[in-house]
């Protein structure tokens, strides 16, 4: 499975400019809704925030992966944020969070879900492909290091 057929260059942003957790979802969830995979963007923020809320997606190392299963989109759809100075999460490791993956899934898609989560998980836990995506300069090198995965 080829996680950049979840993304697209419209969907990448390399200069988030939200200083906090709330107002970062919010701008993750403006940046996916550009998806037409997205039918209902104000839903889609309420069940991320929701999810958000349950336990921190801040998984340390930088990184977080704000998720939701949701009735607001027809397909999974991934966008990719980047935050030069880096926000507090309440990540698992206290450190600010540089790198966002918003991810969101139809209710019923939960095994593909899981694998997704579990692919970004396994390419995120490399300090190289981190330090990649932190020096990255085109959506093209963000797309195919999400296709980095055995």
């Amino acid at each position: 499975m080829k996680l950049s057929k979840f993304c697209d260059e419209t969907l990448v942003e390399f200069d988030l400019k939200s200083k906090d957790k709330s107002t970062i979802i919010d701008e993750l969830v403006e940046l996916v809704g550009k998806s037409n995979m997205v039918t209902n963007q104000e839903n889609l923020l309420a069940d991320i925030k929701e999810r958000e809320n349950l336990v921190t997606t801040g998984v340390g190392y930088g990184v977080a992966f704000p998720h939701a299963k949701t009735k607001a989109v027809k397909g999974i759809v991934i966008a990719f944020g980047r935050s030069e100075a880096g926000i507090d999460f309440d990540a698992m490791d206290h450190r600010p969070v540089h790198l966002f993956f918003l991810i969101a899934a139809p209710e019923d898609a939960i095994g593909a879900h899981l694998n997704v989560m579990a692919r970004l998980s396994y390419v995120m836990k490399s300090e190289e492909n981190r330090e990649k995506l932190r020096t990255a300069s085109s959506p093209g090198d963000v797309l195919a290091l999400m296709d980095n995965v055995d």
